[in-house]
């Protein structure tokens, strides 16, 4: 029940998070700076996320906290959300949104290959023991099939597109996609369940904060104040995307987050973000409408986040093994 809830949590994530990739095209395609539509987002989240942990009465136990070891919130925010946020507005501003949210789905993958970096506890009869994480073989199997259908949806597209424009649309994107499971996992291990959803992003969000502020200076140095439109589309990517999607996400993880497997499969519910973002620009943005390739690449998106929940809520070898000797 949990692993289908978590599941649920990071489909409806993926929906608000294509926000992010459809309403920075358009910011973009209307003339407005990078470096204000990323640093507004984080800036604007702020207030939100505070009264949210204030009515929960959970302020106080998280600023002391933050006070007491500030170090791992400013080095996995910066991680999980300076590089992750950050390269993703500035591909933006080069390619379209569906070049950067087909290439975002690399973090599907980029979170199972982090796992042996993590350590994680595990009964054994000479009680608990401190292992590192293995690579979880069959979601990186499972999360192959999204890959392959996020290849094929953009097959068509990516025909026409300079190398420069592909570099520079999918290089900063890579790191993001990396930088972003690399933060929040770390993030969830120096938690270690001492801070709810909430309190984590924003505590992440106050860790990242000096950043945006150094980048929103940049970007009133190099083009003065942001516009009246960047403002409001920048203000609905920080409720949707900021405050909503991040939390479900964050959420949907925190369930999961002591079963490498399962933590896969949940990571692997943003491939949804692809599917919902080429709608969105087909709406919003007059975009094209899908080949039969691409369909043929929705497709396996689905079947592969289908496969990828099967055998999430399968267990694993240790726990196959647990079984076996109460046996």
């Amino acid at each position: 029940m949990i692993t289908l809830k978590a599941f649920i949590l990071g489909i409806l994530a993926s929906f608000f998070f294509a926000f992010t990739f459809i309403l920075n095209r358009s910011m973009e395609i209307s003339g407005g700076s990078w470096l204000w539509s990323a640093s507004l987002r984080f800036i604007f989240m702020v207030p939100f996320l505070f009264i949210i942990v204030s009515f929960r009465r959970n302020i106080m136990p998280l600023l002391k906290g933050m006070v007491k070891n500030p170090l791992p919130w400013v080095i996995w925010s910066f991680f999980g959300f300076v590089l992750f946020y950050a390269p993703i507005t500035f591909a933006a501003a080069y390619g379209p949104g569906w070049l950067t949210a087909g290439t975002w789905q690399l973090t599907i993958i980029a979170g199972m290959l982090l796992s042996p970096l993590f350590y994680e506890w595990r009964q054994t009869a000479d009680g608990l023991i401190k292992t590192r994480q293995s690579l979880a073989l069959k979601p990186l199997a499972a999360s192959s099939i999204i890959i392959i259908g996020v290849a094929l949806m953009q097959g068509n597209n990516i025909h026409g597109l300079s190398w420069h424009l592909i570099v520079t649309s999918m290089l900063p994107v890579i790191v993001a996609a990396f930088s972003y499971p690399l933060g929040n996992r770390k993030m969830m291990e120096a938690c270690n369940g001492e801070f709810d959803t909430y309190q984590r992003v924003l505590g992440m969000t106050l860790g990242s904060l000096p950043f945006w502020i150094i980048m929103a200076i940049i970007g009133w140095v190099k083009t003065g104040p942001p516009s009246s439109g960047q403002l409001t589309q920048t203000f609905i990517v920080a409720i949707c995307s900021g405050v909503i999607a991040t939390v479900l996400f964050f959420m949907a993880t925190d369930m999961v987050r002591t079963e490498p497997h399962k933590l896969a499969a949940v990571e692997a519910t943003q491939s949804g973000e692809v599917i919902f973002t080429l709608l969105g620009e087909i709406v919003l943005l007059s975009g094209n409408i899908p080949s039969l390739l691409s369909l043929t690449g929705l497709f396996l998106i689905i079947a592969g986040m289908i496969v990828n929940s099967f055998v999430s809520s399968q267990p694993n070898s240790t726990q196959k093994r647990k079984k076996s000797r109460t046996a």
